[in-house]
């Protein structure tokens, strides 16, 4: 499997979760619906679950005047899975990272979510690159 089709898998998995308040093996399940598993979509579900507090207050300094409890499932999901991907997988570059969520965004939330996730990410590189 193609990490971008990868990353959409995993978004729907976390969307399912988040909506559902499934596991995330049930939730994999259902979106690939009986096709072989990937290890990247894997690896960017489970370790999202499993780090999503130190997730939450890596991204909640950069929501701006919004909580992270008050953004919409689509934004919030795509949010995680890009910082997951940032905080603890080195091997993707961050700019295709970036990329990635952006166009995640937008296929799943429109154009609105789309410029949403572009900035806070943004903002993030932004630091990243004073540093």
């Amino acid at each position: 499997m193609k990490r971008r089709l990868a990353r959409e898998k995993a978004f729907q998995s976390l969307f399912q979760i988040e909506v559902s308040d499934i596991s995330a093996d049930e939730a994999m399940e259902h979106v690939l619906d009986g096709e072989p598993s990937d290890e990247f979509l894997e690896k960017i579900v489970k370790g999202t679950v499993e780090n999503k507090e130190e997730i939450e207050r890596f991204l909640t300094p950069y929501l701006e005047k919004w909580s992270f409890s008050r953004l919409a499932n689509v934004e919030r999901v795509v949010l995680q899975i890009a910082a997951y991907e940032w905080l603890f997988m080195d091997d993707t570059p961050k700019n295709v990272t970036l990329n990635e969520a952006i166009e995640t965004a937008k296929i799943f939330g429109g154009e609105e979510a789309g410029r949403f996730v572009n900035g806070v990410l943004g903002k993030i590189v932004a630091e990243i690159r004073k540093k």
